[in-house]
């Protein structure tokens, strides 16, 4: 007798989800490793680069606290040191190490939601994968992302469009055709447009 549609275990789902979070973590480093001008621009028109990296470390900091237990009412995050790429392969260690251990159906408080530690840690995952093509655009580095993550990333937002849409986390969803190649279609979900000139 087979089981071929039985859906995914808690366990399986972490053990994709982590392997997700490495990837993601590996691509950014990647564009990070590309940074000359900390001061340059990026798609969030409010960051330049150096806030923009600060803003993914302290997200690694936030999600390595509420999985070690941490309460985020009010979250207490370390200083971040001035050498921004120092801190993010400390940060992104510890939270590796911590995500390995942690019990995907954990409940965390996250301001007045609650969510599993899985949902967590795909939200962090998410999180990085947009942020990276924006490091990208700024580093004038490759903005082709891994197939496998924009995929991942994609089957979590599309769902979620108008949820998205109103919680005010990214800029209103750009217009693009149906057709267009998937991580056009994710990017413009966020209201990122990867057709327009760097």
């Amino acid at each position: 007798m087979t089981h071929e549609h039985e859906p995914a275990s808690p366990d399986s789902d972490l053990s994709l989800w982590l392997d997700l979070q490495a990837r993601a973590h590996a691509a950014f480093e990647v564009r990070l490793d590309a940074v000359v001008d900390w001061t340059a621009p990026t798609p969030d028109t409010e960051w330049d680069t150096r806030a923009l990296v600060l803003h993914v470390v302290r997200e690694q900091q936030r999600a390595h606290t509420l999985l070690s237990g941490g309460d985020e009412s009010p979250i207490r995050l370390e200083p971040v040191a001035a050498d921004l790429r120092s801190e993010w392969t400390r940060v992104t260690t510890l939270l590796r190490a911590v995500s390995r251990e942690v019990d995907p159906a954990a409940e965390l408080r996250l301001g007045r939601d609650t969510v599993t530690a899985l949902e967590l840690l795909q939200e962090q995952v998410a999180d990085i994968t947009v942020h990276t093509w924006d490091l990208a655009r700024a580093t004038g580095s490759e903005e082709a992302m891994e197939e496998g993550l924009v995929a991942a990333v994609w089957e979590l937002f599309a769902p979620q469009e108008e949820t998205l849409r109103a919680s005010g986390l990214f800029a209103a969803p750009v217009p693009i055709d149906a057709t267009a190649p998937l991580q056009s279609r994710l990017l413009a979900v966020t209201g990122r447009d990867d057709r327009l000139a760097a």
